[in-house]
Formats: C-alpha cells, sequence, structure tokens
C-alpha cells in the first residue's frame, strides 16, 4: 500500500503527490531543526578547512565558508533559527489574529471597528520597512525578531479571519445558535472556527512563507540572527563574495530557503479535499 493511501486510511486525509513531496520536505526541515545540535558533524565555529570557499569533498560534503568552516554544520544549525523563528512567529501571528478576528465579526459594534482601524492603521505600513525600523532601533535578538515579525503580519491574519467570520456568522445554523442563547466563545469554538478552519491553515502557510522571506532579508541586510549564529539569510549574507566563485557556501543555504518556501507552497495549493472542502 503506497504512503498515501496509508495516510488516507489512517488519518481520513487525501494527499496526492505532488502534496506529499512538499510535506516531506517541510517534515525534514522540521526534524532537521529539531536534531541538528546531535547531528553536525563539526562545532559550527571551527575553522576545518585551512582554505576559504572550499570545494565539495568526502571530507566537507557542502565546502567550506569564508572563514574554512564546514557549511553542512552551519546549513543545518542555520534551519533550527530559520525554520524556529518562522514557525513561532506565524503561529503568534495567526492564532492572534484568528481569535481577534472572529471575536470582532461575532460581537460586531464599536470594538469592531476600533480594533479593525486600529489593525488597518498598522497594516498600512510596509512590513520590511517596520521591520527593519523596530530590529535597527531595539536590536535583532531571537525574541525580539519573534515578536517584530509576529507583529507585522497579524494584522493581515485579522483581516483574513474576520472577512471569512462575518460571513459564517450570518448563516442560519449561526443565528439559531445565537438564538438559543449560546455566548461568544461557544459561537467562536463550534460555530465559527470549524467552518473556516481550511482557508486559516492556507493562509497559515502563506504567512509562514512571507515570514521566512522577510527574516532572511532582515539577516541579510545584517540585521536578522546575529553571529555567532546564522540562519540561512545570514549565511548567504556572509559568503556573499563566494558567488563568483560558485562556491557551494553561498549556493546552499539559497537553495534550503527555496525549498523550503516552495514546498510549503506546494502543499497548500495540494492540501486533502477533507480540509480544503470543511468551510464549504
Amino acid at each position: 500500500m503506497t504512503l498515501p493511501a496509508m495516510l488516507s486510511r489512517k488519518f481520513g486525509y487525501r494527499f496526492n503527490w505532488v502534496g506529499m513531496i512538499g510535506l516531506s520536505i517541510i517534515l525534514f526541515w522540521g526534524v532537521v531543526a529539531i536534531i541538528a545540535p546531535h547531528i553536525i558533524p563539526h562545532p559550527v565555529g571551527e575553522i576545518v578547512d585551512e582554505d576559504f570557499f572550499g570545494p565539495i569533498s568526502s571530507k566537507l560534503w557542502l565546502g567550506s565558508d569564508y572563514l574554512g568552516r564546514d557549511m553542512v554544520s552551519r546549513a543545518l544549525m542555520g534551519a533550527r533559527y530559520t525554520v524556529g523563528i518562522s514557525l513561532a512567529a506565524v503561529s503568534i501571528a495567526c492564532f492572534s489574529g484568528v481569535v481577534l478576528g472572529m471575536t470582532a465579526a461575532v460581537t460586531g459594534g464599536w470594538f469592531d471597528a476600533a480594533l479593525s482601524r486600529f489593525l488597518d492603521a498598522l497594516n498600512s505600513i510596509p512590513g520590511k520597512l517596520s521591520g527593519l525600523v523596530i530590529v535597527a532601533a531595539v536590536g535583532s535578538s531571537l525574541t525580539v525578531l519573534i515578536i517584530t515579525l509576529a507583529v507585522i503580519y497579524t494584522p493581515g491574519a485579522y483581516r483574513f479571519a474576520r472577512a471569512l467570520a462575518v460571513n459564517i456568522n450570518t448563516m442560519d445554523y449561526v443565528t439559531v445558535a445565537r438564538t438559543r442563547g449560546e455566548g461568544t466563545l461557544y459561537l467562536i469554538r463550534s460555530e465559527i472556527l470549524p467552518n473556516i478552519l481550511g482557508p486559516v491553515l492556507a493562509d497559515l502557510g502563506l504567512r509562514f512563507v512571507f515570514i521566512v522571506l522577510l527574516l532572511s532579508g532582515l539577516s541579510f541586510l545584517g540585521l536578522g540572527v546575529q553571529p555567532p549564529y546564522a540562519d540561512w539569510g545570514a549565511l548567504v549574507h556572509e559568503n556573499i563574495g563566494g558567488l563568483p566563485f560558485g562556491a557551494p557556501a553561498v549556493i546552499v543555504p539559497s537553495l534550503a530557503i527555496a525549498s523550503l518556501t516552495i514546498s510549503v507552497n506546494l502543499l497548500i495549493d495540494n492540501l486533502p479535499q477533507k480540509i480544503r472542502d470543511r468551510s464549504a
């Protein structure tokens, strides 16, 4: 029995092969992010090559960087920061945005108007610009990066969830539940959320991609993850001098970013029918 068939039989979710490929790559990077400290062949700061931008060899599977450090070790540890920071930020942003959006849609009135206008004002500021300003002013610790990225993408998640929840809130079954005397928490948990779950999951995936790209951009500009730590964007930044030589040190982290973001998009475009149709 094939793997998609096994998943369909056990969990009721039928992935096609494109979705399975995307999911497999995402799970691979997720596992790497968790176990990276235990599988790296060399300490990330150890100089193991007498030459800089060394080629691929039996000793150094992905060559060395601009200081002669092992690129396998640095790329694997880079996954820990890229995936970890992005996942934490998108979780905070989407949880906050979806909860506030559903609450505003169900409550309405002045709360909906005030919250919408406030978040619209935040959303009007370009994300990259606000990220650069905040990180340059406050610093680029891991906590600051997570909070900054979450704040930047919360307004978009709020608008998306509110738009979906407003439509569901007008349905007859929601009116019946409200007539029964059900409270706001019940309406959100039992009536609104189950019927917007599919689009919300797709939106979460897209925002994860945006956050990965923004984090990598900040790190490439020197305002993201700081030495001695390095995410994939920082690895591209510090090894950009090897680009004319076609050094693996600058190509590998670029391919890692591309593989993760493309895989998330493939998974979103090929979500199981059961998830996509849940809001129908």
